[in-house]
């Protein structure tokens, strides 16, 4: 199982990045992925996760209207669409694989029970300059 993101780096206060999670090594649309951030000296936080088979997005309330996530099933790979970034959103950015528990556990706990997890990738880092 992997999980590998990508597209993180040094952008300006209200500036976008795209970020990747691509994946490989279990069954996609059985799973939701999750993004989760960390600021040093912070616990991990859910941003946003998405359920494969039906595209049910959740979004933490300080991204929303921000940041846009979706999902490519043919290539297995989630994306973070994150715009106007501000410089609390910097943190390395993990995405997570989370076997779909049905949608009113998914929603209860999608963006908080990270040890619910079942997979995670290594992380990348998001850096927003003022």
């Amino acid at each position: 199982v992997q999980l590998v993101e990508s597209g993180g780096g040094l952008v300006q206060a209200g500036g976008s990045l795209r970020l990747s999670c691509t994946t490989s090594g279990f069954a996609f649309e059985d799973y939701a992925i999750g993004w989760f951030r960390q600021a040093p000296g912070k616990e991990r936080e859910g941003v946003s996760c998405i359920n494969n088979s039906d595209e049910d997005s959740l979004y933490a309330d300080s991204v929303k209207g921000r940041f846009t996530i979706s999902s490519d099933n043919a290539k297995n790979t989630v994306y973070l669409q994150m715009n106007n970034l501000k410089p609390e959103d910097t943190a390395v950015y993990y995405c997570g694989a989370l076997y779909y528990p049905g949608p009113t556990t998914y929603r209860e706990y999608g963006l908080t029970h990270t040890d619910e997890y079942d997979y995670w990738g290594q992380g990348t880092q998001v850096t927003v300059s003022s």
